[in-house]
């Protein structure tokens, strides 16, 4: 826990939140300042930063959780689709240092936009490149 942190707060009980999932790992709760009816974050009870910084069990719980409430939310808002998001990084929008993600029910003519158009300047890379990229992400793997 991080006594600074909002999401912690939640966890522990200390500011309210609006629970729509708990179990041993992982919380939900519908988000307070929400980009739509039924935006929901689903985040490890334990914290971690970025997804970077968090346990592979604690990140499967947590994908298996968005996998879970996906078609609830959904459903409990009569939306059509969904636009489930993570922010990993300052730099990258997260403005909780909590690893969160995001379930944003969307609905016909909302305004809302793919996240495509989160980059404007978009990189020319030659294939040259991307094989370099391909096999620098596979070395950092091994």
């Amino acid at each position: 826990m991080s006594e600074d942190c909002i999401f912690c707060q939640i966890v522990a009980g200390d500011i309210p939140g609006r629970t729509v999932y708990e179990d041993d790992t992982v919380l939900a709760f519908l988000d307070a300042n929400p980009l739509s009816p039924g935006h929901t974050l689903v985040i490890p009870k334990a914290h971690h930063e970025r997804l970077n910084d968090t346990p592979a069990d604690v990140a499967s719980a947590v994908m298996s959780t968005l996998h879970e409430l996906v078609p609830a939310v959904e459903s409990a808002v009569d939306a059509p689709a969904s636009t489930v998001a993570f922010n990993n990084g300052e730099v990258a929008g997260q403005e909780v240092p909590h690893v969160h993600g995001h379930i944003i029910p969307r609905f016909e003519d909302d305004g809302g936009r793919p996240i495509h158009v989160l980059v404007n300047d978009r990189p020319d890379i030659s294939d040259d490149e991307l094989d370099d990229i391909e096999n620098d992400i596979v070395a950092e793997q091994a």
